[in-house]
Formats: C-alpha cells, structure tokens, sequence
C-alpha cells in the first residue's frame, strides 16, 4: 500500500506544505513561506526522523543560493509555475545509493535521440469504435482496472477506486478511451488552482491498443481543457527510460528541463524521471 501523508507545517518562522511519502521514502515540500534555514533544519529534523532517502523542495529562484549553500541539488525546472515564475527542484541525498545511478548515461542518450526527432508529425485518428471522453466518478473502477493492468507498482495508488474519486473531486481532470466498454488509455492532469499550472500524468495505454496513438490524442485534449480554464503552465514528469513517452512529449513541444534521480518506485525499482514543459499560451491548439 502506497502511504502519503499530507501535513502543513506552522511555526513563527515558516508555513510549509510537506507530503511525507514512505513508500518511496522520501519527503517533498510542495509550497512554503518564511525562513529558508529554518525550513531546511526541520525537515532534516523530520528526514532524520523517519529515515528518509531524498528531500524535494519546489523552489523559488530567490532561496536558489541558501539551498546550494545547504548541500541542496538543483535536478530540474518548471518555466511560469508559480503564477508565472519558474520552480526549481531542490533535491538533497540523505543515503548514497539514492544518489547513484546506474542508468544515467542511457538516459542521457534517450534524450538526446528523442531531441533529434522530427515535431512534423500526424496525429492519428482513432477508429470509430474508440470513444474519447471525459472520465467521471463512475469510470473510477475501470480506471483502477486499467493502472493496475499497466503498473504493478506505481507511487500514487491509483489501483483504488476510492483514491482515484478523490483525486477527482480534488480537481484533477482524467480523460480515456472507450473500447467495447471498457477503458484501455487514460491520462490526467493534475490542477494546483492556487498557482494555474496543471501536471500531466497517468498515462496508460494497454499494450493492445497502442499502435493508434491514443494518449498523444489525450494529451492534446488535456491541454485544450487546461488552456480554456486559463491554466497555461503544464508539465509532465516521464520514466527516464521510456523512449516512447519522451518522444511523445517532444513532438508535442513540451522542452526537456532536467532529470529527478531515483525519484519513485514505478514497476519494481526506483526509476529516474524526466521533467518536460510546455507554455500553453503560446500553443496553437487542436
């Protein structure tokens, strides 16, 4: 079972929004506002606690140089995140083999192979009998049914229905193909109202169903989605090693802004994961 635990941090010093993630033992600090030191002495205080490997920080560009001095790594950006300014994911090892990585150089080159690729490119129109649609709290159970048919182990636990109609009442969109009523691609994009950008993520296609180039049609429809809700920061954070989902964001213009090390378990190992980003406001969109 994949445990989370949401808890928001008060002191006179400092407000923070920490997510205390023990299955990939690591922690992250999704918003924060006051001292930077002090931040960074309690939540090494509270990694030291529950012997965790990794700290995230989404951070602003202003605490960039209090981080460096603290032994934090900058791994990657998000351009316009924060109402318009850019987010950096500050990163600190607290056990070395989280730190290594023995796939690194391959990924590497599956970025630089993916960058080569052509964005000239016709997105396929699926066959008739597969029905786009927006997914509601009903599909919550084919939706589960899917993730679980395409990921063994994943670091949100979206096998269950009930997380899954909580995620969408929290506001996150899912969109999916319907093929003789069952659901074989899916994708969704998680929306923070609070700084108008939008994650896209859970993208799943059954191996069956992939020569149609579903999700590049789903992702494109998310956009649309976000674009009309005046959200124009959109992000998505790729397995490393999959050439087939980097290519794709590539073509669909998302830039390559840098690598998160052993970030989550995904399958049965910590997988490194790619950052891509894409300014909706300047996209001609279909």
């Amino acid at each position: 079972m994949v445990e989370i635990r949401q808890e928001k941090l008060c002191t006179n010093h400092y407000v923070m929004d920490v997510v205390k993630d023990f299955y990939n033992k690591r922690i992250r600090i999704d918003d924060y506002r006051g001292d930077m030191c002090a931040i960074i002495k309690k939540i090494t205080e509270v990694s030291d606690e529950h012997e965790i490997e990794k700290v995230i920080i989404k951070a602003r560009k202003e605490d960039f140089e209090t981080l460096i001095q603290n032994g934090f790594l900058c791994e990657a950006t998000i351009n316009r995140y924060f109402l318009g300014s850019d987010l950096f994911f500050f990163c600190k090892y607290y056990q070395t083999e989280r730190r290594r990585s023995d796939d690194w150089i391959k990924e590497d080159e599956i970025v630089e192979n993916v960058s080569k690729l052509s964005k000239e490119f016709q997105i396929n129109i699926p066959p008739a009998d597969y029905q786009l649609r927006r997914m509601t709290e009903n599909d919550a159970k084919g939706l589960a049914t899917l993730y679980r048919a395409i990921f063994e182990v994943y670091p949100t636990p979206l096998h269950d229905p009930e997380y899954i109609k909580k995620t969408m009442n929290d506001g996150t969109i899912y969109f999916g193909y319907v093929y003789a009523d069952e659901i074989v691609s899916a994708a969704s994009a998680e929306v923070n109202n609070e700084y108008k950008n939008a994650e896209l993520t859970d993208c799943a296609t059954l191996v069956e169903h992939r020569k149609h180039g579903l999700m590049k049609v789903l992702l494109q429809r998310l956009e649309k989605e976000l674009a009309n809700d005046g959200i124009f920061c959109a992000y998505s954070i790729a397995r490393s090693l999959s050439f087939g989902m980097n290519a794709a964001l590539h073509q669909l213009d998302y830039v390559y802004r840098g690598r998160l090390g052993k970030n989550c378990y995904i399958f049965n190992k910590l997988e490194d994961m790619n950052v891509w980003v894409k300014d909706l406001s300047t996209t001609i969109l279909k």
